[in-house]
């Protein structure tokens, strides 16, 4: 029986949401033979979730904003024409390495407010109370959108407030037509939507869900750019906006207040370090468990011969899935906000601390979660957006930002056209006791005021000879460390161009739960059949994650450019919305 290439698959995915494995082999389709070519360009690339973003995004290039002033007008804009996960009302992080060699990362993740306690979440038996730290007020973290995208363009950009702001402002305010992908993406929050009046008012069309080709107008939203835009960070962390937003908290529950607002400012941190067959991965330091993770695994993998064992070989695949299997061990024990807990980086990422756990690796056997623990030798002692951006002088961005679940905490204050983050969700509500992407947690992600929670965010730049090559980034909640793995050794150990790494099927393992999830048509018959006699526990998903990349010089490593482009962007083709673009 003829089977979909693997790469297929990604273009196969928007078919099976929610389809079981019998249905989705009844849906089969002819072959498709490869991905299609990257998106080329001479001077410059920006790859978003939304082709609105990404045009915003190129129209500052080209009139001469670097990179970072790009990345601020596509963060506001993804706010408006990507609410499921663009907001104002979440976080996130920037990597950023200039063309100068120097290397920084941005911290704007939410934080929990000062009146949050650490069992909060838990009923009077001491019991997780189910959807409290996700849905509504109580669940929302101190937003840091907003003086995070401030802080990178007064330090980093070179272009003004009031201009970079100007597209999202003329895109809430006048609106923009719905293509079949936003209507998706809004359908799926619908019942949520109904629940609360002011997100109904918006993101509903009469009490119904909006449909192709209609104008999503979001008037309220504007004003509160408006604001941004005329006082800067006051203009959302004080004032009228400000106040909209505790007095909806507080009205409904909530913990925030305008001392936590007032209070909240991001920090700028030095990223995470590993090299990887003679490339430089820089990436996510803690509170992001992402470059930690991703380092401690390459170096793990960097012992094996994966480009020998072939793509998505049993062996190779086996040896992933255990990288990844001890790599989450670590995560979930050792790592939290680094103002609050210590966090032993240096460690981790030690290439002799990954040799020891390769030494723990059976090579014909699938590891025992529950037997793989911290503490027992070796281990002593989703859904979000995200875009890359290179510009012509080699400022190379990647930033990932969220509401953390789709739509974050389903609530909008009133007046403001704000969708709230359910960010609380990430600290660990009781230890042993998984969230909502069934993360086992520790100690070190426990909640206190001001904390800043756990996450995997992992916006990664890969560079050559102090030069930006590979931008890339993921949402995905658990999912987006070993998604944003896997490209980078599609690219560095499998020899795919970039869009040809973004499309490729994906596996995910955590540690907890033991099963290892992967897409469908991730692997033959054949594979899986010697991955379940190594004793894995394999468990089809349907696809998930939004790879935004770029590979600067050419399509491939070791490839020649397609004539003058030195700019070569993948745009994932799991979403309906997303673009690749550059000029």
């Amino acid at each position: 029986m003829l089977r979909p290439t693997p790469l297929f698959a990604a273009s196969f995915a928007r078919l099976i949401h929610g389809t079981t494995l019998a249905g989705l082999l009844a849906l089969a389709l002819p072959v498709a033979a490869a991905s299609v070519a990257p998106v080329a360009a001479e001077h410059g690339m920006v790859v978003t979730a939304q082709h609105l973003a990404t045009d915003v995004g190129v129209a500052v290039l080209k009139r001469g904003g670097n990179a970072v002033d790009a990345a601020v007008a596509v963060g506001y804009a993804l706010a408006v024409v990507y609410p499921a996960a663009g907001n104002l009302g979440g976080g996130g992080f920037m990597t950023l390495q200039l063309a100068d060699g120097r290397k920084t990362f941005l911290d704007f993740r939410e934080k929990a407010p000062l009146t949050a306690t650490a069992n909060m979440y838990l009923d009077a038996d001491g019991k997780v109370i189910p959807g409290l730290s996700e849905d509504g007020y109580l669940a929302v973290g101190v937003p840091g959108t907003v003086a995070g995208l401030e802080a990178m363009r007064t330090r980093y950009g070179t272009q003004s407030r009031q201009t970079l702001i100007a597209p999202a402002i003329a895109l809430a305010r006048d609106g923009y037509v719905l293509q079949q992908g936003d209507v998706n993406m809004l359908g799926t929050a619908t019942a949520a939507f109904r629940k609360d009046a002011p997100s109904a008012a918006i993101f509903l069309n009469h009490g119904e869900p909006w449909k192709v080709g209609e104008r999503l107008v979001q008037k309220d939203l504007a004003r509160t750019l408006q604001a941004v835009q005329k006082r800067g960070v006051a203009g959302f962390y004080a004032g009228p906006v400000a106040r909209q937003l505790v007095q909806a908290s507080q009205a409904h529950s909530g913990l925030l207040s305008l001392a936590d607002l007032e209070q909240y400012s991001p920090r700028e941190l030095k990223p995470v370090e590993c090299d990887y067959r003679g490339y430089h991965v820089v990436s996510a330091p803690p509170p992001s468990s992402g470059g930690v993770v991703i380092c401690e695994m390459l170096n793990v993998l960097e012992g094996y011969p994966l480009g020998t064992l072939g793509f998505h070989s049993a062996q190779a695949t086996h040896y992933t899935i255990e990288a990844m299997r001890h790599a989450y061990v670590d995560r979930n024990s050792y790592l939290g906000d680094p103002d609050f807990v210590h966090n032993p980086v240096d460690h981790l990422i030690d290439r002799d601390y990954a040799a020891r756990l390769r030494a723990a690796i059976d090579p014909a056997h699938a590891g025992n979660s529950q037997a793989i623990k911290p503490g027992v030798s070796p281990h002593e002692g989703q859904n979000t957006t995200h875009y890359s951006i290179v510009d012509a002088a080699g400022n190379a961005v990647s930033i990932t930002y969220t509401l953390n679940d789709w739509f974050g905490a389903k609530v909008t204050p009133a007046g403001t056209g704000v969708l709230l983050n359910d960010e609380m969700d990430d600290f660990t509500a009781k230890v042993g006791v998984p969230n909502a992407y069934g993360l086992v947690q520790g100690e070190a992600n426990a909640i206190a005021p001001g904390k800043r929670p756990l996450s995997s965010m992992s916006p990664t730049i890969v560079s050559r000879d102090g030069k930006p090559l590979l931008v890339v980034g993921t949402p995905g909640g658990s999912h987006i460390i070993t998604t944003v793995l896997q490209v980078i050794l599609n690219v560095v150990d499998y020899g795919m161009d970039v869009q040809q790494a973004t499309d490729a099927p994906r596996f995910h393992q955590q540690w907890m739960p033991e099963s290892t999830a992967y897409e469908p048509y991730t692997f033959s018959a054949d594979t899986l059949r010697v991955l379940e006699s190594m004793g894995h526990t394999l468990l089809v998903q349907r696809p998930q994650n939004h790879i935004a990349a770029i590979l600067v010089g050419a399509p491939a490593l070791g490839a020649k450019p397609v004539g003058a482009n030195r700019y070569y962007g993948a745009n994932d083709p799991r979403t309906r919305t997303g673009l690749a673009a550059g000029y």
